[in-house]
């Protein structure tokens, strides 16, 4: 009775850890790659739940206090102080040859940059993400490639071409391209809704500018007093 099948079977691990202890350097250096890539992505998620719920919170709560026609003073929390202070500078910097519209139209527009970079503080990150969701599979393709090379090479040295020379090359192959994929789905769809997140809660921001421009173009003593009163 022939043992080489069993001492075969003895040697390769199929399991996740013996794929990548068995596997090429090179297929183990992508596998490792792909796994820091997978967790620099995990990281970027979590923090981006935390601090886009936050926002979520920011812009409701700036939405009704602009809303009720509250004190602006009430609202300086996180992004929305950023936007009101800037919206009081502005005020406070009053020409008095220029129309309402004018006015309007000059405070919007110091609201909407100071939006703009709180917006690109909440974006930071994203990028990585789609980084990650359009390469790791490729990245996980190269090991897929290089694994089966490795299989051939097998074949060519021992002249057999048994399911037990081949099957460890192909297996540690698949199994990097397995590991870019697991990368790349959530990566891509963490991109979607959190891109999608930020867009509406700069929307409801940019809603509320609106009326809050209009309001602060056409009080000129209530918010001078309130903000000489700072």
């Amino acid at each position: 009775m022939d043992p080489t099948p069993a001492a075969a079977e003895a040697v390769h691990d199929f399991s996740f850890v013996g794929l990548f202890l068995q596997a090429d350097p090179i297929v183990k250096g992508v596998m490792i790659l792909l796994v820091v890539a997978s967790i620099a992505c995990w990281t970027v998620v979590f923090e981006k739940i935390v601090r886009l719920a936050a926002a979520k919170r920011q812009a409701k709560a700036f939405e009704a206090l602009v809303r009720s026609g509250g004190a602006l003073e009430a609202g300086r929390k996180g992004i929305s102080s950023h936007i009101v202070n800037a919206a009081l500078e502005a005020w406070r910097d009053q020409d008095p040859t220029e129309t309402r519209a004018e006015r309007r139209d000059r405070i919007e527009r110091a609201m909407r940059a100071a939006l703009g970079l709180e917006v690109k503080r909440l974006q930071t990150g994203l990028p990585l993400l789609a980084t990650a969701g359009s390469t790791a599979p490729f990245v996980g393709l190269f090991g897929t490639v290089w694994g089966i090379m490795n299989s051939f090479s097998s074949i060519a040295k021992s002249q057999d071409t048994s399911l037990a020379v081949v099957a460890p090359g192909i297996a540690e192959a698949l199994f990097a391209t397995a590991i870019g994929l697991v990368v790349a789905i959530p990566a891509v769809m963490a991109y979607n809704k959190l891109t999608n997140d930020v867009g509406r809660i700069q929307g409801a921001f940019v809603s509320c500018i609106g009326v809050l421009g209009n309001r602060l173009a056409r009080d000129r003593g209530v918010h001078g007093r309130a903000a000489a009163a700072e």
